[in-house]
């Protein structure tokens, strides 16, 4: 009795599919493929609406070609979408839908949240942005925990992010301000009790003495975060909202 042909296996294996992170910032807009991992970036600034930043980005990767979209955003995010316009770039950000924009699924969530997935190495973690002003987040064994720090009270009638925000830098000097931070991570570390406390943001280079459970992250954390959000049992995400700032 002949035997029964069976069907041939492909010798191809399905391409894993691409994804293009973008991390928006007050002062340049970055993104990146988990592929190409070439950045490319361009100034932001407070003129630029979401549809022009869409725009850019479709015309500085016409050469790129992705599959899906990952978006830190500065303020907080419901729903996939912003929920207020940001501090420091221009109108037309509340609400604003990216996955029609960019044609492709897209998920967008706040930029320290974003930055705080890609640094993340378990347990009980804050991330601190310290960079135009201060983003914040917390991850709790895997699970999101969006927080609004930046614009609680601190002292004299000024909050955090004014305090520690790229502002402060400059009015107080380089040594003021940091010793205004330790003082700002020693107070989060009492009141949340993480394991650890993860520095990031452009202005994280330039705390001289890390205190005890304190790391400083990697540049490229805001893209890992972007790239790990499409991957399964990575981190759970929030039930509706990103909120962190």
């Amino acid at each position: 009795m002949a035997k029964k042909a069976g069907k041939k296996k492909s010798g191809k294996r399905a391409s894993r599919p691409t994804i293009l992170a973008i991390d928006i910032g007050g002062s340049r807009v970055k993104f990146m493929t988990d592929k190409a991992r070439a950045k490319r970036a361009f100034v932001s600034g407070a003129g630029l609406s979401a549809k022009a930043m869409v725009r850019k980005i479709k015309a500085l990767t016409k050469d790129w070609s992705y599959d899906f979209v990952s978006i830190g955003y500065p303020g907080p995010v419901i729903n996939n979408r912003p929920l207020s316009e940001p501090h420091n770039l221009g109108r037309g950000w509340a609400g604003f839908n990216f996955e029609k924009a960019f044609g492709r699924p897209t998920k967008v969530v706040n930029d320290a949240l974003m930055q705080a997935v890609g640094a993340y190495q378990g347990g009980r973690m804050l991330f601190l942005g310290l960079g135009t002003g201060l983003g914040s987040a917390m991850i709790v064994e895997g699970i999101l925990e969006p927080m609004e720090l930046a614009h609680l009270p601190y002292r004299n009638g000024k909050t955090f992010e004014q305090w520690v925000g790229a502002a402060a830098l400059k009015r107080l000097g380089r040594k003021k301000w940091q010793r205004a931070v330790d003082d700002v991570l020693k107070r989060l570390l009492a009141a949340l009790e993480p394991d650890y406390v993860m520095l990031g943001g452009g202005n994280a280079g330039k705390i001289d003495h890390l205190p005890r459970k304190v790391r400083r992250g990697d540049n490229a954390d805001a893209f890992e975060g972007g790239f790990r959000l499409w991957k399964k049992g990575v981190v759970k995400p929030p039930a509706l909202t990103s909120r962190a700032g």
